[in-house]
């Protein structure tokens, strides 16, 4: 088994894949004219926008719970990973894909929210959905749903439970027996309560527990504020093969880099999709910038303080391709989160083993919530023609027996796993928003043009010559704003109308 699950995993992280997600992300970030740089601030103001209907989430919602999927493991354990298999320099190419896969993500998420549906009273979407419509590739549709199905299902989640299992093992002694155990069972108390308890927990937990992460680096960063220059020369000199150290690893800095990126921000593999599009907005776009921006998050925020504080410390090894140690920080250890507990520790004896035993929990739990709700999801599409209600059911015995099962097994087979279905799906949906580009930008272009009139953006897709658009057709953006006007808040100025100023 572990020889098929090798050999798949060859075939799908081809360098064809690596160079297809650097080439995607800059092709768009050129044809947006770097939608990620030019409207950071409007990203910022629509982060705290409010909901714009009777049903779906606010957009800090649908943020808290993509982010809820993209901060998670890969952002300390992925992080040491890279570092380990292709060098210090890895860290720089997860930079170069977070910025340019910012573009790759406000495609997907403006598709998402472009070709959303209502479906049992709440808003679902997704590739599959932006397929079906936009490309009129039913097909193509269903193959990213079962795919995506099976990756949020069996592939991914178990990621998650192997790395919060090693961190309690490390900082409290508990058998990985127990940590599944535990992990398991308020998996299956939360995601029994839906989409509604999924978003609650992710808005509350997420931003919490990533504010504190960044603190505590911050903090050991200071501590090591006169190895900073040092410490970045060598991740750009490594990135480039410049540094005598590492050389002859480019090629792996790169390739690690690619992969623990979209792993980790995930963009342009089709994730943050499913949740952008349960926001309630007035525009498709205002819901892609909010996620363009939960990339720079994920990696420039949460990633870097990672790395840095693994590279000042020296708590990491680097292994060749061939298995021989060049770098050997912490003998023994294998790639993991315990780099990241080590390194705390060093400067906070005692303290940053539980510390992100405790961090790595929330982050994973989080995900794990995220993968769900990605797999609820593309049931849902799929059940708009199978009417199989216990499709869900039998997923979700499924899904809690993954979560187990990963807390229990190598780290090495199941993250090789996790990069399988991840691959599975980023191959699908670039190839989907390469050839569906089109509509994105034109809403992009007609939001850009509403703001510079001073009107709060609605979405016309008739009017922009964009069919097959569902949700939107009659007016829909019309009866957002009227549910907003309503409570009494404007979205431009976010001041009461009726109250003087």
């Amino acid at each position: 088994m572990e020889n098929i699950i090798n050999t798949l995993y060859n075939i799908i992280w081809s360098p064809v894949l690596v160079g297809l997600c650097l080439c995607a992300g800059l092709f768009f970030s050129i044809r947006s004219r770097f939608v990620q740089l030019r409207m950071i601030p409007e990203m910022w103001r629509l982060l705290f926008q409010k909901k714009e209907g009777e049903i779906g989430l606010s957009s800090f919602q649908a943020l808290s719970m993509t982010l809820a999927g993209r901060v998670g493991t890969g952002n300390i354990a992925g992080v040491a990973t890279a570092i380990c298999f292709g060098g210090p320099g890895a860290l720089f190419w997860m930079w170069a894909v977070a910025f340019l896969g910012a573009s790759s993500a406000f495609v997907e998420s403006t598709l998402g929210q472009i070709y959303k549906e209502r479906i049992e009273g709440q808003y679902r979407g997704g590739p599959a959905f932006y397929i079906e419509r936009g490309l009129r590739s039913p097909g193509l549709a269903w193959a990213f749903a079962i795919v995506t199905i099976l990756a949020s299902v069996l592939f991914c989640p178990g990621v998650q439970s192997n790395s919060v299992a090693l961190a309690w093992e490390k900082a409290f002694g508990l058998e990985p027996e127990i940590s599944a155990a535990i992990v398991a069972s308020i998996v299956c108390f939360v995601i029994i309560g839906g989409l509604r308890r999924i978003a609650a927990v992710a808005t509350w937990v997420v931003p919490f527990m990533a504010q504190s992460y960044i603190i505590v680096a911050l903090i050991i960063v200071g501590i090591n504020w006169q190895q900073i220059p040092a410490t970045f020369e060598l991740i750009f000199e490594s990135a480039f093969g410049l540094d005598s150290l590492t050389g002859g690893m480019i090629g792996a800095a790169i390739s690690w880099g690619v992969k623990r990126g979209i792993y980790s921000n995930e963009a342009g593999q089709g994730t943050g999709p499913h949740a952008s599009s349960a926001a309630a907005v007035s525009h498709p776009a205002k819901q892609g910038l909010v996620q363009a921006f939960s990339v720079y998050i994920d990696t420039l925020f949460v990633c870097t303080a990672t790395g840095l504080m693994i590279l000042m410390t020296g708590s990491f090894n680097i292994q060749a391709a061939d298995g021989t140690m060049i770098h050997e920080g912490l003998k023994g250890v294998e790639a993991g989160p315990v780099y990241t507990q080590m390194a705390i520790d060093q400067w906070m004896p005692g303290w940053g083993s539980p510390f992100i035993a405790i961090t790595i929990f929330f982050f994973a739990f989080t995900t794990i919530l995220g993968y769900y709700y990605m797999a609820e999801t593309n049931v849902a599409y799929l059940n708009r023609y199978l009417r199989k209600p216990v499709m869900m059911s039998i997923c979700k015995v499924i899904f809690i027996g993954t979560v187990a099962f990963g807390a229990i097994k190598s780290s090495t087979l199941i993250w090789t796993m996790a990069d399988i279905g991840v691959g599975t799906m980023a191959w699908l949906n670039i190839i989907a928003i390469l050839l569906l580009q089109k509509p994105a930008f034109i809403a992009l272009r007609d939001y850009e043009e509403q703001r510079a009139e001073g009107k709060n953006p609605v979405f016309h897709p008739e009017k922009l010559g964009i069919g097959h658009t569902g949700y939107w057709a009659g007016g829909r953006a019309e009866e957002n704003l009227s549910v907003e006007e309503e409570s009494g808040v404007d979205n431009l100025t976010g001041l009461d109308p009726k109250k003087p100023s």
